[in-house]
């Protein structure tokens, strides 16, 4: 596979919007819902053949909401629904191979509010084995590749979603967050992905059902508007009165912020182009009036173990009720060699789990301590840029891809096990190319102080655009 960029953009209906422009043409009458569908579903074949992001096309019968309206805030803009989540009448594979994917006889609750938005539904996005790992890649089928540089991951989970917005297939796609599928593929494939507070979108199926609730609804976008206009319309569907009203944020805000910098993770080492990212972005938030100064996470290498097993024993529920809660047809023997040894794991050390759901609740107190200090905690995304595929394959030995993946994912899991909300932003890039992203936290409710910085740093320096 040659290393090159692959992008879709060209001259059609889609140009070179995001999802804000192209819903002002189609309510100006310049352009119709069906010719943006159309665009988007010729520019998906291009690319699918290279980075492989779709697992379920439906180009020729698009869904909407039913009582979305040109008045929809995101009305006509084409998108995909992440293939974890049920949109009656099209499958729901969870990345696979062992249940056949069946026709979903309801509509999640989540996929109703993304509707509910304007968006119209092209397909599913393809995610690693249930979202387990932090690459889209498998045991034989085919990874899903970076446009930005197609020798390297996308990330993941939500790898298929950030493959075709970075691409320029769709402007937004769906994506959901249970340890940092949202954020990690934003950071390897340079866009933003907001990971909203735990309740913001409607709660999603599985993870409600868990002892701690890791897992939150959102979107990838290649603008921070985008992100912002999807959350204002998603809460316009349904709005959680136990958090603060959010509302539409449209630009930087005003009051000077205090911001914790933190470079390095109690369990990694942050490597040289993602330190610099970090450190350069501290700069220019100090540049805007913001008080800067060091700050170190109060999460260790205890956290880290105890989110692994946590992890080992979501594999342990899926293999054991797979028949039950996914298909009757379920085979937990074809489970790929990550989910099969985080399930071993699971069984391996289970005595531990009542004091890792204690320690992993309580662990939200201590998040919120945080921000009696800081508004914000600035950090890497993850400890260091989006690796070849193969480095987090789940045909590498157990032992050794789970060591990898706990050097990599390092920041983002804090995020999900507190409910706080988190950020990436794609301000950087190694020298090879390759997007280097950062991570912006804040207390529960606070997504509108992490946007309005986003659209201060966006407005500063523009994010790189792969087309160019």
């Amino acid at each position: 596979m040659a290393e090159e960029r692959v992008h879709a953009y060209g001259d059609d209906a889609l140009g070179e919007d995001d999802a804000v422009a192209l819903a002002a043409r189609v309510r100006a009458g310049e352009v119709g819902p069906d010719e943006l569908a159309a665009a988007a579903a010729a520019r998906a074949e291009r690319i699918d053949a290279v980075l492989a992001p779709v697992a379920f096309a439906a180009y020729g019968r698009a869904r909407t909401g039913p009582d979305a309206g040109p008045d929809s805030p995101l009305y006509g803009v084409p998108s995909f629904l992440k293939d974890n989540t049920d949109l009656r009448g099209m499958p729901t594979g969870q990345g696979s191979s062992a249940f056949r994917a069946k026709p979903a006889r309801r509509t999640a609750g989540f996929a109703e509010q993304f509707l509910g938005t304007g968006l119209s539904v092209l397909g599913k996005t393809r995610l690693p084995e249930f979202g387990l790992n932090a690459s889209t890649e498998y045991a034989e089928a085919r990874p899903v590749r970076n446009p930005w540089k197609t020798s390297h991951s996308a990330g993941a989970s939500s790898g298929g979603a950030a493959a075709l917005v970075a691409a320029g297939v769709v402007p937004i796609a769906h994506a959901n967050d249970g340890g940092g599928s949202i954020r990690i593929p934003a950071a390897c494939c340079g866009l933003v992905g907001l990971k909203p507070t735990r309740g913001r979108t409607v709660p999603n199926d599985q993870g409600r059902r868990l002892p701690v609730d890791l897992i939150t609804d959102g979107v990838l976008t290649r603008s921070v508007r985008d992100t912002a206009v999807f959350l204002a319309a998603a809460e316009r569907h349904r709005r959680n009165p136990a958090l603060p009203p959010l509302g539409l944020v449209e630009g930087p805000g005003e009051r000077p912020l205090r911001i914790g910098l933190v470079t390095d993770s109690p369990t990694a080492t942050t490597d040289g182009p993602t330190r610099a990212a970090v450190e350069e972005t501290a700069g220019r938030l100090a540049a805007m009036g913001h008080h800067v100064t060091p700050a170190t996470l109060p999460f260790g290498e205890e956290f880290s173990r105890d989110f692994v097993l946590y992890w080992g024993y979501l594999a342990f529920l899926i293999a054991a009720t797979g028949r039950l809660t996914v298909d009757p047809g379920f085979r937990a023997r074809e489970l790929d060699g990550l989910t099969t040894g985080l399930r071993r794991l699971f069984h391996r050390e289970f005595a531990r789990v009542p004091g890792v759901v204690r320690r992993l609740r309580q662990a939200e107190r201590t998040y919120a301590g945080m921000f009696e200090t800081y508004d914000v905690i600035l950090s890497p995304v993850l400890a260091h840029v989006a690796p070849p595929i193969g480095h987090l394959s789940p045909n590498v030995a157990f032992d050794e891809l789970l060591a990898r993946l706990t050097r990599y994912v390092a920041f983002t899991p804090v995020n999900n096990v507190t409910g706080g909300p988190g950020l990436a932003l794609p301000v950087g890039a190694a020298a090879d190319g390759l997007p280097v992203g950062v991570h912006l936290s804040a207390a529960h409710g606070e997504e509108r102080v992490l946007l309005e910085l986003a659209f201060a740093l966006e407005a500063d320096r523009p994010w790189r655009r792969i087309q160019d």
